[in-house]
């Protein structure tokens, strides 16, 4: 009998509701926000037909990374599991996060042939505070599920940054210039994947992937688990 199931019953990350022998029922499974027809080739986000191959942000080529992918939109009950997991303690929920991203990039995310997986840090009072950093777990999760070897302690947030959801693109640069920061003693990069719960502007993407950059590593890719929707 598996004594933990029946202590502290799986539940469905969308209503709540326990489930066994899966990761969300059925009923929500049909309501989840995938990012389906055209998205952009690089940031992933949805586009209109007429804007062609990238979206009007990724069309101007500032960001610092080759490609990015994310399976879900970051909207309605959807967007309650990402807070629910990050601020309630739901670890567990990145099983269906993961599995999902899997099942809809995994051959692409192979296709990039990325040395090493480094999850995006948070600042070590907030990890403190949280108990966890959520993109840790997804990336400890989705490591073992690709095969790619996944570093945590290589990459450091050394700056304890303003809350981002209220700031425009601007602010978002500015709040996060130097906040990262590189061991010292690193292991040789080449291709690396970066790991993130949200993409909303790729302002957090772009930092880190100078930062990775300026250590030696040649490509920068990422996958995140939702898109910001008008971002």
């Amino acid at each position: 009998m598996d004594l933990l199931g029946v202590l502290f019953p799986r539940t469905c990350p969308m209503c709540r509701n326990i489930i066994t022998g899966t990761y969300i029922c059925e009923g929500c499974r049909m309501k989840l926000p995938y990012i389906t027809g055209p998205r952009c080739c690089k940031c992933s986000k949805p586009i209109l037909k007429e804007e062609g191959e990238y979206c009007t942000d990724c069309s101007k080529g500032r960001h610092k990374y080759i490609k990015g992918l994310a399976p879900f939109l970051y909207t309605g009950e959807l967007k309650q599991a990402v807070y629910s997991m990050k601020y309630d303690n739901k670890r567990e929920y990145a099983d269906f996060f993961v599995e999902e991203t899997v099942k809809r990039h995994g051959r692409e995310i192979l296709s990039w042939e990325c040395d090493y997986m480094i999850p995006v840090p948070l600042f070590k009072k907030k990890k403190i505070k949280r108990g966890f950093n959520q993109a840790e777990v997804v990336a400890t999760k989705l490591s073992r599920q690709l095969g790619i070897p996944y570093i945590a302690k290589i990459l450091h947030r050394v700056r304890d940054t303003e809350p981002m959801k209220q700031l425009d693109h601007i602010h978002r640069k500015k709040n996060l210039e130097k906040a990262f920061k590189i061991s010292e003693n690193i292991v040789k990069l080449n291709k690396v994947l970066l790991v993130d719960d949200i993409y909303t502007t790729g302002s957090t993407i772009d930092e880190c992937s100078m930062v990775l950059l300026a250590a030696g590593a040649e490509e920068i890719y990422f996958v995140c688990l939702s898109i910001g929707v008008g971002c």
